[in-house]
């Protein structure tokens, strides 16, 4: 784990004892909140993009939503909406690991809770530790983004266990690159690109692929990203995938000339990490227009 989510994790889990102290979960929210932000959320009038992700989590209870973060269930709904082709293969889905007949698989695979975590990314069978991995999958069984950071969408999503065809993009990067879109009422407006070493970067970029000015705490890497091969597909599609969402980020990955999508995140960074600076807050909140209640 980098510096950064090492502090952050460490933050976050220091908090929560604090948190344990109020009644309501919107009581927690608020102190959550302010913790990592540096300001009091406003969930009567909330104006900027965290304080309206805040009251997403809060108030907007879509039981769609809880599909779309489901990584397995997500799969057929995205095929039916654009196609199959855009799906990621996978080779099957369990309720337990140990369920799972290694043996049956290729050489490379790629295995995800279907609820919450990172991947763990398998690119030789050979030498993969399952051991390890199990622990790993056990760990994330007891966790969601609903207990860490009070992000609804993951409430009561099943904890089961899938794997997944194994993605080459033939670079040297530790981490498959994927296109982050912000998407606002079925229209991208933003797209950003992360690249994870020691550090965090991230660029973003508006729907011509211009670099912008949006600093979501991380820096800007050199040189710019180049535009990719199908961006203006990539456009579509988060189009399609997004409508009649108040707020969601669609990712996609980029392989062999194919775009696969990647996932549906509902809070980008849980909806309580700072930009460079207010105003950055407030101008990506206004693009954002709530539900009622």
């Amino acid at each position: 784990m980098n510096r950064i989510l090492f502090n952050l994790s460490r933050l976050r889990l220091s908090l929560k004892y604090r948190l344990s102290h109020f009644d309501t979960e919107e009581e927690r929210l608020q102190a959550y909140f302010s913790f990592l932000l540096g300001y009091d959320v406003d969930l009567k009038n909330p104006r900027t993009f965290n304080e309206k992700l805040s009251w997403m989590k809060l108030y907007d209870h879509n039981p769609l939503y809880h599909t779309l973060v489901d990584k397995y269930d997500v799969k057929a709904y995205v095929a039916e909406l654009i196609g199959q082709e855009y799906v990621v293969p996978c080779y099957g889905v369990w309720n337990s690991f140990d369920d799972i007949d290694f043996s049956t698989l290729p050489d490379q695979f790629v295995i995800k809770s279907t609820h919450y975590g990172a991947p763990i990314v398998v690119k030789d069978k050979s030498t993969f530790d399952i051991e390890r991995a199990r622990e790993v999958v056990l760990q994330q069984s007891k966790e969601s983004g609903y207990i860490n950071n009070y992000e609804w969408v993951y409430k009561d999503v099943p904890a089961r266990v899938i794997i997944d065809k194994f993605l080459n993009d033939h670079t040297d990067n530790k981490v498959l690159q994927d296109y982050k879109f912000w998407c606002f009422n079925g229209e991208p407006k933003y797209m950003y690109l992360t690249v994870k070493d020691d550090d965090i970067y991230e660029n973003f970029y508006d729907m011509d692929f211009t670099p912008v000015d949006i600093n979501h705490g991380f820096a800007r890497r050199k040189p710019e990203f180049k535009r990719p091969e199908k961006f203006e597909e990539m456009k579509q599609l988060a189009t399609k995938l997004s409508k009649g969402i108040p707020f969601v980020r669609v990712d996609f990955f980029f392989v062999d000339g194919q775009i696969y999508f990647g996932e549906y995140t509902f809070y980008d960074w849980g909806g309580t990490h700072p930009f460079a600076n207010y105003n950055q807050d407030l101008m990506i909140g206004n693009l954002l227009n709530l539900p009622k209640k």
